[in-house]
């Protein structure tokens, strides 16, 4: 690590913050603070909806999947379009419909606050376990950068640092200073990937491709292995994935928000959509990465290369393999992702703390500048919050990408059960909502813990976990539902009583 890469890494933090909070603009209430008064152009979400799901988990952990395997991954990404098409022309209109700024107030509108509240609380719980990974993601190649310089700290210390700095920007400026950072910062790190295949082709005369060819890591799409367990086979990617989709940015506020943001429902479902598209090829540039350098480094393990994680690799490649400059610019573009996925989530978080839980809970209507104010205190607290599970989470060996997709699993699978069932089944009520969400949780919960702290087996591929979720919720809730009477028959009853 050179003086000239630090003052690059320097200079790019300066420039996001200076970014974030001249393109914010003054908040005046809770629908510029948390909607930017719906006014931002629906290519900017559209960059912003990829930056936010991408995070420094993408660029770290993508590139390792194809270095010790293959590029199946893109199967995965196949189904987050299919899913996303869906998404936009059925759940979509109904947050336009009416003056929503979370996801979960359709569920408040559908079946009351203790739902939308459920919903709200449960998401701040996943969000704040799956966050913290990424949190954990960011830290590597900092730690990286900091042991090469001789300044040997912890995980600890430098997830302090990074939480703190992405409350500034966005505790100023908004989910409008978040969006524009968002662009910005994709940018430059998928510059960064397409930086390293460059500088790795011509180091090594491009031989890599043909090599990986040969070794059969060029395969996309896998139809063997169990269909259940084996999260590279294409039945779990494309039908998993395409679930996992409309679970995420269907019910996941950290995405709702974005499209929240749009001009229109149509500029939204078009921002939605074409965020699919950039995401394949987002994926491809990074697994061919991870091709690059298994050929530049000949396949070696990380423990032959002296590294405790797998997930250490291409950030050992950026400080060691790169010239000056460009080392500094794909590290800056790392902290790209890190950052605009963090900020991102502190603005979903403190927009559902403030609309679904405290909003609801107040006893008297919130003022737009209560709501300011509590957002801002929100946005603060869970930043501070996201230090505890990215420190718990340091010990775990197994891949971060799926480490993280696998928490956020375990409750998509309920909430979009929850969104859709009160949208097919008239007859059920709160309760049979409520019980049906929670027992979705409880099932994936049981299969995430059983497989990472239980029998180390796996007997559901992560990928189905939504779909699951959704199964449990219908079948939950539906036989709840048979007790209550069908919405024609209740009327049809009401009515000679108020004769």
């Amino acid at each position: 690590m050179q003086t000239v890469d630090l003052i690059v890494i320097v200079a790019y933090l300066a420039a996001t913050a200076w970014l974030g909070l001249r393109l914010s603009g003054k908040q005046k209430g809770l629908k510029d603070y948390f909607l930017g008064g719906r006014n931002l152009p629906w290519w900017a979400v559209c960059l912003s909806v990829v930056a936010t799901e991408t995070s420094a988990l993408t660029v770290i952990g993508i590139p390792v999947m194809s270095y010790l395997g293959n590029i199946s991954y893109l199967q995965l990404a196949l189904g987050y379009i299919l899913g996303r098409i869906v998404v936009a022309f059925f759940m979509l209109p109904r947050y336009y419909d009416g003056e929503m700024v979370t996801a979960y107030a359709y569920l408040g509108k559908r079946f009351g606050q203790s739902t939308q509240t459920t919903a709200g609380v449960t998401f701040l719980f996943t969000r704040l376990l799956a966050d913290g990974i990424r949190v954990l993601a960011a830290a590597i190649p900092l730690k990286l950068i900091l042991d090469g310089m001789g300044v040997h700290t912890n995980y600890f210390t430098i997830i302090v640092v990074l939480a703190v700095v992405t409350i500034l920007y966005t505790f100023i400026g908004g989910i409008k200073a978040v969006v524009w950072v968002d662009v910005a910062q994709m940018f430059l790190y998928v510059l960064g990937g397409v930086l390293a295949i460059v500088v790795i082709t011509a180091q090594t005369g491009g031989g890599w491709f043909a090599d990986a060819a040969d070794a059969g890591k060029l395969q996309m799409f896998v139809f063997s292995g169990n269909p259940i367990s084996d999260a590279s086979a294409f039945v779990p990617s494309l039908i998993g994935g395409a679930v996992f989709a409309m679970a995420s940015h269907g019910s996941d506020q950290l995405v709702v928000q974005r499209l929240l943001t749009c001009r229109s429902k149509v500029e939204a479902q078009k921002a939605l959509i074409w965020s699919g598209v950039i995401v394949f090829v987002q994926f491809a540039v990074f697994l061919l990465v991870g091709l690059a350098l298994w050929g530049y480094y000949g396949g070696a393990t990380a423990a032959d290369l002296g590294l405790t994680r797998d997930d250490e690799i291409f950030p050992m490649f950026i400080i060691e393999g790169l010239p000056q400059g460009v080392s500094g610019l794909l590290l800056a573009g790392i902290l790209a992702a890190a950052m605009s996925t963090l900020s991102s989530s502190l603005s979903a978080l403190s927009s559902s703390t403030v609309t679904d839980v405290y909003g609801r809970l107040k006893k008297t209507p919130m003022t737009d500048e209560q709501g300011l104010r509590a957002g801002r205190w929100a946005t603060i607290g869970w930043g501070l919050a996201f230090i505890a599970p990215a420190t718990v989470f340091q010990s775990d060996e197994g891949n971060i990408v799926v480490l993280a997709l696998g928490v956020a699993g375990i409750t998509y699978g309920g909430l979009l059960g929850a969104f859709v069932f009160g949208i097919v089944n008239k007859r059920a009520r709160a309760l049979d909502a409520n019980v049906a969400f929670v027992a979705a949780v409880a099932v994936n919960a049981f299969f995430f813990v059983q497989e990472k702290y239980i029998t180390g087996e796996v007997w559901v591929a992560w990928q189905w976990y939504p779909l699951l979720g959704v199964i449990v919720t219908f079948v939950v809730g539906g036989l709840l539902s048979l007790r209550n009477r069908a919405p024609e028959l209740e009327a049809a009853v009401r009515e000679p009583a108020n004769r």
